[in-house]
């Protein structure tokens, strides 16, 4: 059994190709921690490419990216498919096609491995999302089973509370008191 990267540690140093963009020649590029160095992340992995529940979770987090980039947040998708297997879901799929974050492949499983999310049989990476500090350090991690998508919202609700840097009470979201704004008014 593999160790597990969890909350309060520092996040793996990686570089990996991803897919940017569908246009010719600038399809690929090199993405590592020197992309989230000093900012807010989000880091998101599926199983596999060319499947049901994954594009329907990618698209979701593609609908908030701006919620996110309000956030001043990076957000990466990330598999153990190849780039180019990436690329081709990209043309293939129309929910994909205009995606504005990488979609990482970790084609050794190195990051994968590191992070303790590879499935035991197939090797492929559960549905892991981290939430990652300006500092590199792992603020959250929610691993779902192979067979059950994310929700984007919790996800960014989560971020948030994390922002204040305040005590954030049961089901808290943005825009209401914190704990310790009501303990300060005390």
């Amino acid at each position: 059994m593999s160790s597990f990267v969890t909350v309060g540690q520092k996040f793996p140093e990686f570089r990996k190709k991803s897919v940017v963009s569908l246009e010719k020649g600038k399809e690929f590029q090199e993405i590592g921690n020197d992309n989230i160095n000093g900012k807010w992340a989000v880091m998101f992995w599926w199983p596999k490419d060319f499947t049901f529940v994954c594009p329907t979770e990618i698209a979701e987090f593609n609908k908030s990216f701006s919620d996110f980039t309000d956030r001043d947040t990076v957000l990466l998708g990330a598999s153990t498919d190849s780039e180019f297997v990436h690329l081709a879901w990209r043309k293939d799929h129309n929910d994909l096609k205009d995606l504005r974050f990488p979609m990482i492949a970790d084609t050794s499983k190195s990051l994968a491995e590191e992070l303790g999310i590879l499935e035991q049989n197939e090797k492929i990476a559960y549905r892991a999302t981290y939430i990652i500090d300006p500092e590199g350090i792992v603020r959250w991690v929610n691993i779902n089973d192979l067979s059950v998508g994310r929700n984007v919202g919790e996800v960014l609700r989560v971020l948030d509370a994390l922002q204040t840097d305040e005590l954030c009470p049961c089901n808290w979201n943005k825009g209401e008191q914190t704990l310790t704004s009501q303990m300060e008014m005390a």
